[in-house]
């Protein structure tokens, strides 16, 4: 027995099978006899895979937000978390997220032991993706999603909101640290992992939103192979300028 801690490495989806913007993070990989892989694949709003079919099936797992499945010949399925998909060997099809929502599955499958790959076909095109019958879907017109709830400490001396687009190049980390006044944040690009000390670590990606209290100890705000961008809002009192405390330990 081996265990594997999380938060595990993932990689950009190559774009040789996805359109839009997904990310792979690697389970279980076949090893002596077992010819099992598990992959969790996270897709950004409005990707999907190519059609492409596997040489011994496949079967999804749906364990966060909402998505998008066809099977050559059927219709367009909704999945949602907590949904699982079995693919049969052989079977076209294509799977990805809504055009609103993020989701996450696990992709589990038996590799052949001859070495059989999984063959991609064709794209999948807006028309097909978005409507299914080769006619566009009407988009909402007015849509209000709450990403993050946050209660901040009493009292709180906010004046002014001070936003930020910062970048961080691949593999750096920005290490342990404390900020003068509470700061949220949303990822724009690329992903990282973040952990308040004392707590669990988080890979954030596209999407995904946090909160860094006043004072509090932030253990990892570290950049992946890909490196981040995201949006601070730093919330201070009048005459007071956004600050940044690298402790020794």
């Amino acid at each position: 027995m081996r265990i594997s801690r999380a938060p595990h490495t993932q990689v950009p989806a190559s774009p040789e099978w996805v359109t839009g913007s997904a990310r792979v993070e690697g389970l279980a990989t076949p090893e002596g006899p077992s010819r099992t892989q598990v992959d969790s694949v996270h897709f950004a709003p409005g990707a999907r895979t190519r059609w492409h079919r596997h040489p011994g099936g496949q079967v999804l797992v749906v364990t966060e937000g909402t998505g998008l499945v066809r099977r050559r010949g059927g219709p367009v399925e909704t999945i949602s978390t907590g949904d699982s998909v079995r693919v049969e060997a052989g079977e076209w099809h294509w799977h990805g997220a809504t055009p609103q929502d993020a989701m996450t599955h696990l992709a589990i499958e038996e590799l052949p032991a001859d070495g059989g790959a999984t063959e991609f076909a064709d794209a999948v095109a807006d028309a097909e993706y978005l409507g299914g019958t080769g006619e566009r879907a009407d988009p909402e017109p007015l849509r209000r999603v709450i990403v993050l709830d946050q209660r901040l400490p009493e009292p709180l001396a906010t004046q002014r909101v001070e936003i930020r687009r910062i970048t961080i190049a691949p593999g750096y980390a920005a290490g342990l640290h404390i900020h003068n006044g509470p700061v949220l944040g949303s990822i724009e690009t690329g992903s990282v992992v973040y952990q308040i000390e004392g707590g669990p670590a988080t890979v954030l990606t596209p999407g995904d939103v946090f909160y860094e209290p006043e004072g509090v100890r932030i253990a990892r705000f570290d950049a992946q192979s890909d490196g981040v961008t995201f949006l601070g809002y730093f919330l201070l009192a009048d005459g007071v300028n956004a600050g940044l405390v690298f402790p020794e330990a």
